[in-house]
């Protein structure tokens, strides 16, 4: 069974192609169109679909549109009701519902050879849950979705039990807390349905005072929904103009909105505990991508182990629409055999791209010991290997890398990238050596959790640690990543230091590096100082060398 999955209405269009239980391939269309997020969450743009990602799905598995079984499309257009019978101000949502009614006949003209009569529609939380719950490594697992909206609702509590899911609760819109979480980044002066990751970044520097007040309007209900709604943000602190300085009112109001978060996020997981006595609990939706709300669940609620989807966002419903049309197929489904989903190069291949771009490289006898003598040197890799990730995180395939010893290094990659600030980077370290410096949930390999960073380690690895202690690591598993792996090890010979900064290969709001003309962009545009693509290393001071320069 050969199964196409779609995400196109809202934000982040992405494809992924799931062969008999199995995921193959999945890609997110910002990837390929250069355009952070796909596009914007507007109902003028929900026509467009993931094509160019689809297609390489297909093309990477030699198939043909007119070989699938079924495309899953990730939003069911029956179920939505008009946008002020919601609650919401949309006037222009029933074009968006156009959009999607007319969705097959949309992908059949993208896909040449596919029958529209294939395409399903697969309700949004639906195909959340089963981006979490299918693909979970654990078999059954209670589930957990909560993101801005869907067709009516905000929210999905429920259990899968041998791939069939039981839906336990639902929250009607406008009661959303990614909704609420949308409207505080806007006040504070970011971009919403983008930019909520630096609200939970600049929470770390406030204190939760406006907590009690924001408790009135955002709280838990005793039948597994909340309430979230007419939040008055400006009463508790003025809105922040966009690219002005933040103040501690700003910092405040964002530390006490994550703290009120966390305790409804508590207060779910208890109750969809206390209905499934389930050991593991399955996240998805947007809020899933909070690793400070995640690492709450995992410490103080009540399931033995919490998962969370590496692309919870709406990227990750095209493989969820793709998992739960194959589990309805009577197929079992395999555990998502990990984030590295995407487009990938030979070395033949990546050697043409050097070629082409008429820069000088050399291939080191091994590129991850290369690598780590850079890095003890200080400088600045970017770092292209394998296939690239699916979701916000880079994960050892698109990476920028930088050591971890050097407080000034946050401000310096902060700096190559143009990003705020207060925003931290992520350290990666070997999932063995993990528990020696981090305390938190272990094996994290997909960074979607925060971790206290031991006190004897604070001074050694400042750059990775934020203002609070805590830093968003990525384990790294040996076998499944030998030679990052061996990048760490030779690392740490070399400084006596286990672990490396970690961030995403990319400069403010540009979406993640993904092919070899990318990674040449980004490495030419930003102050790098070697990119390892693939086997092959190529230097600033060879690259960049004036003509007629001594050597």
């Amino acid at each position: 069974m050969r199964i196409l999955g779609i995400n196109a209405l809202f934000h982040d269009p992405a494809a992924a192609l799931v062969i008999d239980g199995h995921t193959v391939a999945a890609a997110e269309e910002e990837r390929f169109s250069r355009r952070k997020h796909g596009k914007r969450p507007v109902p003028f743009a929900a026509w467009e679909q993931p094509v160019q990602a689809a297609r390489w799905c297909l093309e990477h598995s030699g198939l043909r549109p007119a070989d699938l079984d079924a495309v899953g499309y990730s939003y069911d257009p029956a179920l939505a009701r008009p946008a002020g019978a919601m609650g919401l101000d949309d006037p222009w949502d029933h074009l968006r519902q156009t959009y999607a009614r007319e969705a097959p006949a949309f992908l059949a003209d993208a896909l040449p050879g596919l029958d529209p009569d294939k395409v399903r529609f697969v309700p949004h939380h639906v195909a959340h849950a089963a981006s979490a719950g299918l693909a979970a490594p654990h078999a059954d697992s209670a589930v957990l979705v909560l993101d801005g909206r869907g067709e009516c609702a905000s929210h999905l509590a429920g259990r899968y039990t041998g791939g069939v899911l039981d839906v336990l609760a639902t929250q009607r819109l406008p009661q959303s807390l990614g909704l609420v979480y949308e409207e505080l980044t806007a006040h504070l002066g970011f971009l919403r349905s983008s930019d909520e990751y630096k609200v939970m970044a600049l929470a770390a520097y406030g204190k939760p005072r406006f907590l009690d007040e924001l408790r009135t309007h955002v709280h838990a209900t005793d039948d597994g929904g909340f309430r979230a709604a007419a939040v008055p943000w400006t009463a508790l602190a003025e809105p922040r103009p966009p690219g002005t300085e933040w103040t501690q009112d700003h910092a405040d109001l964002a530390a006490s909105t994550q703290a009120c978060l966390e305790e409804v996020l508590l207060d779910l997981a208890r109750w969809l505990h206390g209905r499934t006595g389930a050991d593991s609990l399955a996240l998805a939706g947007g809020v899933a991508l909070n690793c400070v709300a995640n690492s709450r669940l995992a410490a103080d609620g009540p399931f033995r182990r919490v998962w969370v989807q590496p692309a919870a966002g709406d990227a990750g419903t095209a493989l969820g629409a793709a998992l739960q049309l194959t589990a309805d197929g009577g197929l079992p489904v395999a555990p998502m055999p990990g984030a590295d989903l995407g487009r990938g190069w030979s070395d033949e291949e990546l050697r043409a791209w050097l070629e082409r771009a008429r820069v000088p490289y050399e291939r080191p006898p091994d590129i991850a010991a290369a690598v780590a003598e850079e890095l003890a040197r200080d400088g600045i890799v970017a770092w292209f290997q394998g296939r690239s990730e699916y979701g916000p995180r880079a994960l050892g395939h698109r990476s920028l890398l930088a050591h971890p010893g050097r407080a000034e290094n946050l401000d310096r990659l902060n700096h190559v990238k143009g990003r705020e600030e207060f925003r931290p980077v992520a350290p990666m370290v070997l999932a063995d050596r993990a528990a020696e410096i981090f305390d938190g949930p272990l094996p994290s390999p997909y960074m979607l959790f925060v971790h206290r960073v031991a006190r004897p380690w604070r001074d050694r690895v400042p750059a990775v640690v934020h203002v609070d202690g805590t830093a968003r690591i990525q384990t790294v598993d040996r076998e499944r990543e030998p030679l990052v792996a061996r990048m760490l090890m030779e690392f740490e010979r070399l400084t006596g230091l286990p672990v490396v900064v970690n961030t995403s290969l990319n400069t403010a709001g540009r979406p993640m590096v993904d092919d070899p003309r990318d990674a040449l962009e980004c490495f030419g545009s930003a102050p790098v100082d070697l990119l390892a693509l693939g086997p092959y290393a190529v230097r600033r001071g060879a690259a960049f060398a004036r003509p007629g320069a001594a050597s």
